[in-house]
């Protein structure tokens, strides 16, 4: 199944945790650290209050906000951060989830050495995978598995998919971290 076709399936909870994973790995572009959205990634479990989303987003809005404006990469992050809806309706979310979904690829894309022969990532995200470069696949394959992991395992899989950020929330910084060093 194609990311497109993932997202358009997606209950409230996957949507919510696909944007929220999309913008978790592009943290290092806003200045934030690992701890940064934990509490928005706890507000998805079943036990949280509905209104806590809201609350929680606003606090790591707070703490990214000082980032300064850049590069297109920082902006497109920066925009999926002030996109996120503060209520967690299915049709916000998916429309937000799927913004970030594109923004992700497209970050990812820029900061890639390796040119990605498509002129554009909605062909990654129709399942056109042919001359993608390393780090726009590497991104594809994680928001596939957030929402195949969400999908299949409920609540349960927020653990999974938290990793799964965590784990592409490193190489993006190293990546930042390697590019700043080579323009510095």
């Amino acid at each position: 199944m194609s990311l497109v076709e993932l997202i358009a399936q997606a209950d409230e909870r996957g949507l919510a945790a696909s944007g929220l994973a999309c913008l978790d790995r592009c943290v290092p572009l806003l200045g934030g650290d690992d701890e940064t959205l934990r509490p928005v990634w706890a507000s998805l479990g079943d036990d949280a209050d509905a209104g806590e989303w809201g609350e929680r987003l606003e606090q790591a809005r707070c703490k990214l906000d000082a980032a300064g404006a850049g590069d297109e990469a920082v902006t497109l992050a920066h925009r999926m951060l002030e996109a996120a809806p503060a209520e967690r309706s299915a049709a916000e979310l998916r429309v937000w989830a799927d913004a970030c979904s594109v923004a992700s690829l497209q970050i990812h894309r820029l900061l890639d050495t390796a040119q990605d022969e498509a002129s554009s990532v909605d062909s990654r995200r129709e399942g056109r995978t042919d001359g993608m470069s390393p780090l726009v696949a590497a991104e594809l394959r994680r928001q596939v598995v957030v929402l195949e992991v969400l999908a299949g395992h409920g609540p349960a899989g927020l653990r999974r998919a938290l990793e799964v950020s965590t784990e592409g929330r490193r190489v993006l910084r190293a990546v930042v971290s390697r590019r700043s060093r080579q323009q510095g």
